[in-house]
């Protein structure tokens, strides 16, 4: 435990989040999205992270984006999932598979899809409409193994978390620049009032997703 609590307290997630250290570590969905953030933020260059943004959908609802980066290459959207087990899954199918020690199988929704709803939501909100400008990045845990993943988009990357800093490193490297400094601090601002949502914000997209599901 005491290694993540230093790993916290050298973060900046808290500020970004509003998540204490209990709140954080004992989550598995925050927990996961703590890592990528403190891996993303050692990354040199001018970008902010932003996490748990929630934004409004034409039908009323909300959707919540785990974590974002603005960088002057682009927008990175990423989706954490904090899995174990074998994933396989395809851009193309609805729904993807974990498959565990136990041979137990459990299916979840298209993460591919699941961003694209992020970056359609988010396109809704900022001036900036450009395809080019959207990364989408489906993050997993590297307890897991990619067994079987088929992207077929150049924009979405499929990856496990400890091959993340290579992977976006080498992704600014081989993109040129969209954005210049001054556009990516504005749309930082902008996007600021969608984080840490209030609770009743938060109920009722809980109780949406609930309601789905059932």
């Amino acid at each position: 435990m005491l290694p993540r609590y230093i790993r916290y307290r050298g973060s900046d997630y808290k500020e970004a989040s509003g998540n204490s250290f209990f709140k954080t570590v004992l989550d598995k969905g925050n927990f996961g999205e703590f890592m990528t953030f403190s891996y993303l933020e050692k990354l040199d260059g001018h970008h902010k992270l932003m996490t748990n943004l929630y934004l409004f959908k034409d039908d009323g609802s909300t959707t919540e984006i785990d974590l974002i980066m603005l960088s002057q290459t682009g927008i990175y959207v990423f989706e954490s999932k904090n899995y174990s087990g074998w994933i396989f899954g395809d851009e193309k199918n609805r729904n993807w598979t974990q498959t565990l020690q136990n041979k137990q199988k459990n299916r979840f929704f298209n993460p591919i899809w699941q961003n694209k709803g992020h970056i359609s939501a988010l396109k809704s909100v900022i001036d900036f409409r450009n395809d080019n400008l959207y990364k989408s990045y489906i993050i997993f845990s590297k307890r897991c193994t990619l067994k079987k993943i088929n992207v077929i988009s150049p924009d979405v990357r499929v990856i496990k978390r400890n091959v993340l800093i290579n992977a976006i490193k080498k992704d600014i490297e081989g993109s040129s620049n969209i954005l210049t400094v001054e556009e990516v601090d504005q749309l930082y601002s902008k996007l600021k009032k969608y984080t840490c949502a209030d609770k009743a914000i938060k109920k009722a997209h809980v109780e949406k997703i609930k309601a789905k599901r059932s």
